[in-house]
């Protein structure tokens, strides 16, 4: 199974690795980034994407766990200690990462499996944590959709990643402008939900039954104005406390699963 052995972090291909890790640009030209741990690898190929080269580190995961995650088609590598430490971006080690080719996620690309879809929209997150999360929500509740509008990270970063546990990979994902992504949204009929106070009703109060698009913006800017424009109901969460606004994950989980409760109980 084992293609070949790697023990110098000099190696051309250690240090493209090292490269993908560290650098979104050098992942946007290559069309590769990197997939640490085997149950992201899992889920990444439960998603249909395609591992380049998996590599991994015999003392930390051994020839019989890669059997069993029937990788066929794969170049498979053996590296050493020092060579699995210059390139892990864990801190808590697994022994085995893959060179996977990313997808085109451009919003024109986006179709759903039924009439009746529910789609999450985050404008602009930025920290990786809180699109990760994002994802884990997302997946959860098994939503037809994530878009991210305006995206200030590229979707292959390894926190977002690390920080999705593999959700990055479980979830139809497309990005776009806002503007791009409020005309795909009409087109479609998919009615538009704003998370902003400006002219809002309460969230529970909405109807999320028919095809439905709930947006979301950062904590620190929240939503542009376009989004307030183009809702048909901008919505907002009731605060009983002393601040008056929540982490965007916090506030998309709640709003989803409102929308999963009245779906379910239709």
């Amino acid at each position: 199974m084992v293609n070949k052995q790697i023990n110098s972090t000099q190696n051309t291909l250690i240090k493209q690795i090292v490269l993908l890790k560290e650098k979104s640009r050098e992942r946007k030209k290559s069309g590769l980034f990197l997939i640490e741990g085997a149950r992201e690898i899992t889920l990444a190929l439960k998603g249909d994407y395609t591992l380049k080269t998996i590599l991994f580190y015999a003392e930390l995961f051994s020839a019989e766990d890669l059997k069993a995650l029937s990788i066929n088609n794969t170049e498979i590598i053996e590296i050493s200690k020092d060579v699995y430490t210059k390139i892990a971006y864990r801190e808590t080690t697994e022994g085995i990462i893959a060179i996977a080719q990313s997808k085109q996620n451009d919003i024109e690309n986006l179709t759903f499996k039924n009439n009746n879809p529910l789609i999450l929209v985050a404008e602009a997150p930025e920290k990786p944590g809180n699109i990760g999360a994002i994802l884990r929500t997302a997946d959860a509740a098994n939503v037809d959709a994530v878009i991210i509008a305006n995206p200030k990270t590229d979707l292959y970063n390894p926190n977002i990643i690390r920080s999705s546990v593999g959700c990055v990979f479980t979830s139809q994902i497309a990005t776009g402008s806002t503007q791009d992504i409020i005309a795909f949204l009409k087109v479609k009929n998919i009615n538009i939900y704003s998370a902003i106070l400006q002219e809002s009703k309460e969230y529970h109060k909405q109807d999320y039954t028919q095809p439905t698009a709930i947006v979301v913006g950062t904590e620190a800017t929240g939503l542009s104005d376009a989004w307030r424009k183009a809702a048909k109901q901008n919505i907002s969460i009731p605060m009983q406390g002393a601040i008056d606004s929540m982490n965007v994950s916090v506030a998309a989980g709640i709003l989803i699963f409102e929308a999963k409760r009245q779906r379910d109980f239709k």
